[in-house]
């Protein structure tokens, strides 16, 4: 198995930072604009991606495996890219002074492909963009993120 795994820290408290990870209103602000379903243990989540132009390039469904307040976010991603059918995002949140730190793992790839490059730069990008949204209240989720390559 084969991980990816960001570590950033946000100036923030962590409550507005678990708030931004644990809701669908969060997520929409800084992975995806286009995000719905129930965020809740049991729950899931459908996101999907667009070019600027309003094609839709992917998605996937995961379910909520756990929410533990001001600690952690768990998804099981059950509907999208072969690849991601299985795997685990994982936020995990400390307190470190001024700053809440992300730890955040997509875990469990069955072997590290070149989509899987592709994926660990895009997760970078969007962690970027979860600290853009809760520091400043504005992020850069999907159709704005930035473009790494030719596959979004």
């Amino acid at each position: 198995m084969a991980d990816i795994i960001h570590r950033v820290g946000i100036k923030a408290p962590i409550s507005k930072v678990y708030a931004a990870v644990s809701t669908v209103e969060g997520v929409a602000g800084w992975w995806t604009q286009a995000t719905a379903g129930v965020a809740k243990p049991g729950g899931e989540i459908d996101v999907r991606f667009h070019r600027p132009t309003g094609e839709e390039i992917g998605g996937m469904t995961m379910e909520v495996l756990a929410l533990e307040p001001d600690r952690k976010v768990h998804w099981r991603f059950r509907k999208g890219p072969e690849e991601w059918i299985g795997t685990d995002a994982i936020f995990d949140l400390s307190q470190d002074g001024d700053y809440t730190i992300v730890l955040f793992g997509h875990r469990n790839w069955r072997e590290p492909v070149e989509f899987m490059a592709h994926c660990s730069t895009k997760w970078a990008s969007f962690m970027l963009s979860l600290k853009e949204l809760v520091e400043t209240g504005r992020g850069k989720p999907s159709p704005d993120d930035v473009k790494i390559d030719n596959w979004n």
